[in-house]
């Protein structure tokens, strides 16, 4: 009997056991969809899309004074060629020792103070015509945008102005020039570098007294034809990014900002220019910020003096290259908006021993004492130093643009 009650209760056991094994199996089973349901929920829930930003764009620039091609220049620069075989003009050596500067920017500006052409035979002051290799010199440095309005755009009448058009449109086809304008194109140069628009114009003052040649292909816009000016500005804000504008002004050989280039300067600013690259005096002028009328702030730089060339003073063998960054924003909604950062000046001097030997440019920051009491300019100024270089320098420029050797 006891046998038998044992049995039983083992059974009921072992059936107990089974009954809550199937319980827990059917709820666990049961419970398993809506979690892995919950899972898939949570992963197919979609990410928050990103917020996007303003798109920021930079570019460096640079830009040049005069590059004022003298026989002296052009003789010793024939010799040069002829002493390794070759035809034509080798201008290398004028810049070796400048040459690197230029590939640390995106653009590089210069004013062709000279006629450049294959054709004609070169000549010297005062009216100017420079072999083409110098053009082809200016492009192997990195120069690729060449300001062509100044005094010196008429020297060789409708022949020259022709035969530099056609020396300029026979180069590599991202070269740029500005300040030379026609009947059927009177409008702003632009051009694209990493998605920033630049607009070009240029400007003189005088041509030397002589008038626009007959049958000229292309022409200057001297800067008293303001409403020109104005169109051209106004046009030149509403199609680019930034627009940068050559002027040639002032007086030859003074450091001092007359003020008709002080008031021209604010009324281009205010029509639209954002840079305003000043030409023409030779030598050094300072520079400032504007506030034009719609609250840009647009800089002017009233001269850069000279590059190479082949003159007698002093100051007329230093120069500055000026420099800055700029940066434009578009905002998500496509809005943009540009601004000029960081200018400063670079000072350069235009070397050449006595007789106007070996002319060639030098970085202020590499030229020496040594160099300087060597310099032919000594002929005609015994004073010619390095101190002479920084003091004329920080008594014409604002401190806050002007880099000096440490």
């Amino acid at each position: 009997m006891k046998r038998t009650i044992a049995a039983v209760l083992m059974v009921l056991s072992v059936c107990c056991l089974l009954i809550c094994a199937v319980w827990f199996f059917q709820n666990s089973t049961e419970a398993q969809p809506a979690f892995a349901q919950s899972t898939l929920e949570q992963e197919a829930l979609p990410s928050p899309t990103p917020t996007p930003g303003p798109q920021v764009q930079t570019l460096r620039f640079s830009a040049t004074g005069d590059n004022l091609i003298h026989n002296g220049i052009y003789e010793q620069a024939k010799r040069r060629a002829q002493a390794n075989g070759a035809d034509g003009y080798d201008f290398s050596y004028c810049y070796e020792n400048v040459k690197f500067f230029y590939s640390d920017f995106d653009v590089n500006w210069i004013n062709q103070e000279t006629l450049v052409t294959d054709t004609l035979e070169p000549s010297t002051y005062p009216c100017f015509s420079t072999p083409g290799d110098m053009g082809r010199q200016l492009y192997d440095l990195g120069f690729r945008v060449f300001n062509l309005s100044n005094n010196h755009t008429y020297d060789k009448g409708a022949q020259g102005l022709q035969a530099t058009t056609d020396f300029w449109a026979a180069m590599p086809e991202d070269v740029t020039t500005a300040g030379l304008y026609t009947d059927d194109a009177t409008a702003p140069v632009i051009q694209t570098v990493d998605g920033v628009r630049i607009a070009y114009l240029g400007f003189t003052e005088h041509t030397n007294g002589i008038n626009t040649p007959a049958n000229a292909p292309s022409h200057v816009i001297y800067t008293s034809e303001l409403d020109v000016m104005q169109q051209l500005l106004e046009q030149a804000r509403s199609e680019a990014d930034l627009v940068v504008v050559s002027v040639h002004w002032g007086v030859e050989g003074s450091h001092s900002v007359t003020q008709a280039q002080k008031d021209l300067a604010q009324k281009m600013a205010d029509w639209g220019a954002d840079v305003i690259i000043g030409t023409h005096p030779h030598v050094v002028q300072t520079a400032q910020w504007l506030t034009a009328a719609d609250g840009r702030q647009a800089f002017v730089a009233y001269s850069l003096g000279n590059f190479l060339n082949a003159q007698s003073t002093a100051d007329t063998m230093v120069g500055m290259i000026l420099t800055f960054t700029v940066e434009k924003t578009t905002q998500p909604d496509g809005t943009a908006s540009t601004v000029i950062r960081e200018p400063l000046f670079y000072p350069t001097v235009n070397h050449y021993d006595a007789h106007y030997a070996n002319i060639r440019m030098y970085l202020l920051r590499d030229y020496t004492d040594e160099l300087a009491s060597a310099h032919g300019v000594r002929g005609n100024f015994p004073g010619f130093s390095l101190s002479y270089i920084t003091s004329m320098l920080q008594e014409n420029v604002d401190s806050e643009f002007l880099v000096l050797p440490e």
